[in-house]
This record gives C-alpha cells, structure tokens and sequence, in this order.
C-alpha cells in the first residue's frame, strides 16, 4: 500500500516546495513510484522546480477542486525525465496560478473529503509508493484536514525563534490528528550553527526525530527554484544532505531502519 506523505511547515519561506520536489526525485531515482500534488493552491510553485513544461498543462488541481474536471485529468508523467537507468517513476499533480482560480478557490475554499477520498484512489490508480503532499503552510482547515489522511508528516523547520513558537503548535495539532508517523528536517540553517547541536535542540523540544539538517547555502539561493538543485549539483554538500534525508525516510517508512 502506498505512502501518503504530507511537507508542512507553519510558516512560509521555509523552502518546502524545493525539498518536496528534491525528495520526490530522489525517491524517484530509487525506484520507487512517486506523485507529486501541489496542494499549495494559493501559492502554488512546485512545478516550477520540476519543470514542467507549461504548454503540457491542460487541467490542473485547481480545475479539479473548481469541479472543472477529473483529477485524472491534471496528472502529468515526468518519469522520461528522470536520470537513464532510474528505475521508478515520477508524476506531478500542478496547482494553477491563475489570479482567478487562486482568489475564488481561498475564497470559497473547497471540499476536503472528495479530495482526500480522490487521494487514496490515485495512490492505487498509479501504483505508487508515495505521494508527496506539497501543502499550504499554517494552520488553515483544509491543509489540517488532508494531514489527518496522510501515513507520514514531515514538518520543516528553520533555526528561528518565529519558527520554534510556531511549530509548536503546529506539532500539537499534528498530535491530535494521529498521524502514524511525525519526522523534522531542519533547513536554511546557517553553517556558523552546530547542526548536531541544533538536531538535538529540536528533538528535545518537539519529541520527534529529525531527518536531516540542509545548511543555508548561497548555491541553492542562486538557483531560485528555476529546477531541482540535485540534478543541478549532484555532488554539492546540500544535494548529499538531501540524499540522506530520503535514504533515512525510506528506511523508516519501510521498515529497515527503527523508527
């Protein structure tokens, strides 16, 4: 049975959008089955990283939740993208970043249950092992309601004390929401910081384990989301940090490695 994967973070900036895209590649490249849906419908940029071509997109998320179409319809196979000789698959499920769509869709919002019922039946429809869930950050109704459906949350955090006083919360409604499995990844943390130091620090404050601690780096930031850093700069110290997130991900989701 496939993995149904929320990114979250309470507060935006927090570069959650290049790690789902990072990550989902990367699990890609190991074989597994992997969908991407950009449930950031207000804000929506996902596709960017994996670069879509624009002219390829017919119907997107937002179609679908505006009742325009099936989510079927908004799937987007990038596998032939992916590295000769990886052996599994990659799907994106964009949002759309019309001005008209963003504004009635957080106007009126949307119905949470067909969509998480809809999620469940594309896990199986596609055979994946996971779908990464690309999510709004904060704490906003529909954002809460599809992490209650999802097996894994990874919440992101920066070393900012805004950050720390919001996540709190933030991992008090994950909690309550039973999420079987809750993981932390520390990003944009400065090299002058002791990353073992600031991984204990967050353990010992949320009580989840984290994954990995991605430093603030000026190759990424130059980058600007125009496509996947791992591609980019496969042997860069960041794309390494990236690799061992979704290598510890793995392992834990399936079962080789104590969670």
């Amino acid at each position: 049975m496939g993995q149904v994967v929320s990114i979250h973070s309470y507060r935006g900036g927090t570069g959650k959008s290049n790690l789902t895209a990072n990550l989902a590649w990367q699990a890609a490249c190991r074989g597994r089955r992997v969908a991407v849906l950009d449930t950031d419908v207000q804000s929506p940029g996902v596709h960017m990283v994996l670069n879509l071509d624009r002219r390829r997109v017919t119907h997107t998320l937002s179609d679908y939740l505006l009742g325009r179409c099936e989510l079927s319809d908004a799937i987007y196979d990038l596998s032939r993208d992916l590295p000769d000789g990886a052996r599994g698959s990659l799907f994106l499920l964009p949002s759309s970043m019309s001005v008209d769509a963003i504004v009635r869709i957080a106007s009126e919002g949307y119905d949470v249950g067909r969509l998480n019922e809809q999620l469940l039946q594309l896990v199986d429809a596609l055979s994946l092992d996971y779908l990464l869930l690309d999510t709004h950050p904060g704490l906003n109704r529909e954002t809460m309601l599809t992490t209650a459906v999802s097996d894994v949350l990874l919440v992101v955090i920066r070393p900012d004390t805004q950050d720390f006083h919001g996540t709190a919360v933030l991992m008090q409604v994950a909690d309550r929401l039973g999420v079987p499995h809750v993981y932390m990844i520390a990003n944009k943390v400065p090299r002058s910081l002791d990353a073992a130091a600031l991984r204990r620090r967050i353990e010992e404050t949320f009580r989840h384990e984290v994954l990995g601690t991605i430093p603030l780096d000026e190759d990424l930031a130059a980058l600007g989301s125009e496509g996947l850093f791992s591609v980019r700069m496969p042997e860069h110290a960041v794309s390494r940090e990236l690799e061992t997130i979704v290598d510890a991900l793995l392992a834990r989701v399936e079962g080789s490695a104590p969670t």
